[in-house]
């Protein structure tokens, strides 16, 4: 005999929420933003981990590749000429190497793309200010140009020449002793005879005397940093109208 159980109405079950339990069970933006973040995390971790998987495969695979090698040549050893022991050592210690090198190998790649990326986030508090890259190129803006020099040597005087786009010595700056490192260099925009030359590109060159002795300077313009990417030799800058440098490529901020 089958007994009649009571319990609750199905049908009730199924009959749709009231509007205010609704909106209860209804996420708030805030939750589903998180939900959003977690599960961009997890698919990063999962990339990562399949990612760690493959590299796992193959050096399972590289492994198995060298022990069916191993067991055929030694199914197939002359009887009266076996492989001795220390064969059999030598070729399991270079299969060891050999994994080793495959794991030190994906171990300093990771680290490399930890530092990679650490880089570019630091390089983004330089983003809107000013930095002097290698360059010989001045830009004069309302009788305003900034640029800079770095010097190899200790120098009794600096002397630098800027030019006009014909390549005319327009202005001389003499800057006097200077110690080795970058020196800053401010122009006002003047001309030789003291007359205002209108605003554009100019070009500069400098050298540094020591003694009897003059020796080149290099040229760094000056720039805004636009924007930071990541690179494959560490952080890019944007610089304003200079172009993409490295980060080791900027000589001072400013």
């Amino acid at each position: 005999m089958v007994n009649n159980v009571t319990g609750p109405n199905p049908l009730a079950a199924a009959q749709p929420m009231p509007g205010n339990a609704q909106a209860m069970n209804k996420p708030t933006p805030a939750a589903a933003g998180a939900a959003n973040t977690a599960q961009g995390a997890n698919k990063t971790a999962a990339g990562q981990a399949a990612a760690a998987a493959d590299a796992a495969g193959a050096g399972a695979n590289t492994q198995d590749r060298f022990l069916k090698l191993l067991v055929t040549q030694m199914k197939n050893q002359d009887p009266l000429n076996p492989m001795d022991n220390a064969q059999v050592t030598s070729q399991m210690a270079q299969l060891s190497t050999v994994s080793g090198i495959d794991k030190l190998n994906s171990t300093l790649k990771a680290l490399s793309d930890s530092v990679t990326s650490g880089q570019a986030m630091s390089a983004t508090g330089m983003i809107g200010h000013g930095a002097l890259v290698p360059g010989s190129s001045m830009e004069l803006r309302k009788g305003q140009a900034v640029g800079g020099l770095e010097l190899s040597q200790g120098a009794d005087s600096v002397k630098v020449l800027i030019k006009d786009g014909a390549n005319n010595v327009v202005r001389t700056l003499q800057l006097g002793a200077q110690k080795p490192g970058v020196v800053p260099l401010a122009w006002d925009g003047l001309n030789d005879a003291g007359d205002e030359l209108p605003d554009g590109k100019y070009k500069f060159a400098a050298e540094g005397a020591a003694g009897e002795q003059t020796f080149p300077a290099t040229t760094l313009s000056f720039g805004m940093v636009n924007g930071v990417a990541p690179g494959s030799g560490g952080a890019k800058l944007d610089v304003e109208k200079l172009g993409i440098f490295n980060l080791s490529d900027v000589k001072q901020v400013m």
